[in-house]
């Protein structure tokens, strides 16, 4: 049976964090093509329960709070692959650091939800083919103010495409672009990055047009606030290289500040080779439930990965991958 492109749409809603109820209706959501930007990449971020406003140290942070790209102390090439119930997703950073200027970077996120064959009504061989996919271009900028605050931004190109080869019959090909910026700020409490506080406004911009404007659907903006704690240890621990910090996230959407969402991560690390990780997102949705991983460094190359358990078991549970490497 052909899905149609409105309802994988709501399938992207329901495991981004949105009410759970929209992977059952069949027609376009409030946040329609824009709703993968939702949807978690990285797989360090992930494992922690998706708690990164607050977090530094990687390139993730194009995703997640621009600030953060401010903590990196070399420049970077990340590669990032997530297989998820209804899509397979990748995404591409590259981040040059000056310590002078701050942080540049670029980042390319594609989304890629599959072709299907289009069947006439009354059966028969397929007729055409059919394929959606979003895109995601990113440049950003952060730097730090000072020796406790970063700042950052990025501007966000966003697309949503709807291809068809052949005949799809009432499926045609759309295309549809629109434009946005992430804005965040982190500030650094207490000596040696003990306690670092991050805010981050998400997704803000123009409505993404895929027919007429009448149909135009707004961006998925939310505003997150975190923060990020290094776990005092007993020095027996601390002297063996060993550490671990929390990090709690709360996000909602703009306008809409009285009941958010909660994410919290936990995380153990040996020097700077190992780091194991969990977290939990309690969300309102059927993305709700707890997410592990690891990560490891060898020299300049860190690998992390992580896995993500549905409370609900209502869809297939996501796989996430990352491959950084510092230049």
């Amino acid at each position: 049976m052909r899905r149609s492109p409105s309802r994988r749409l709501a399938l992207v809603l329901a495991c981004a964090a949105l009410p759970s109820t929209l992977a059952a209706q069949d027609e376009l959501p409030a946040s329609g093509g824009a709703a993968f930007l939702l949807v978690p990449v990285g797989a360090r971020a992930t494992a922690l329960g998706q708690a990164a406003v607050a977090d530094a140290g990687s390139g993730e942070a194009a995703f997640w709070n621009p600030a953060g790209l401010a903590t990196l102390g070399e420049s970077e090439f990340g590669a990032h692959y997530a297989s998820t119930f209804i899509s397979n997703n990748a995404a591409l950073t590259f981040h040059v650091v000056n310590r002078h200027l701050g942080t540049v970077g670029i980042a390319a996120y594609l989304v890629d939800y599959g072709s299907q064959d289009a069947v006439p009504g009354g059966g028969g061989p397929p007729t055409g083919r059919s394929a959606s996919k979003n895109v995601e271009l990113i440049a950003s900028y952060a730097t730090d103010v000072g020796r406790t605050v970063a700042l950052g931004v990025s501007y966000k190109l966003i697309q949503f495409r709807q291809e068809c080869q052949g005949d799809c019959g009432t499926l045609r090909s759309l295309t549809g672009t629109t434009h946005a910026v992430d804005i965040g700020a982190q500030i650094v409490l207490g000596g040696g990055d003990a306690l670092r506080l991050g805010v981050a406004v998400r997704h803000a911009g123009f409505k993404l047009q895929l027919e007429n404007r009448d149909q135009a659907d707004p961006l998925p903006t939310h505003v997150a606030v975190g923060v990020a704690y290094r776990l005092p240890l007993p020095e027996s621990l601390t002297r063996e290289a060993l550490g671990a910090r929390l990090l709690v996230d709360l996000q909602d959407e703009w306008g809409e500040y009285q009941d958010p969402d909660a994410r919290v991560g936990l995380e153990f690390a040996y020097a700077d080779l190992v780091q194991l990780r969990a977290g939990y997102a309690f969300v309102e949705s059927a993305a709700r439930g707890p997410s592990i991983g690891i990560g490891l460094r060898l020299e300049r190359v860190m690998i992390d990965f992580a896995r993500v358990f549905y409370d609900s078991g209502t869809f297939d549970e996501p796989v996430y991958l990352s491959l950084r490497v510092q230049l």
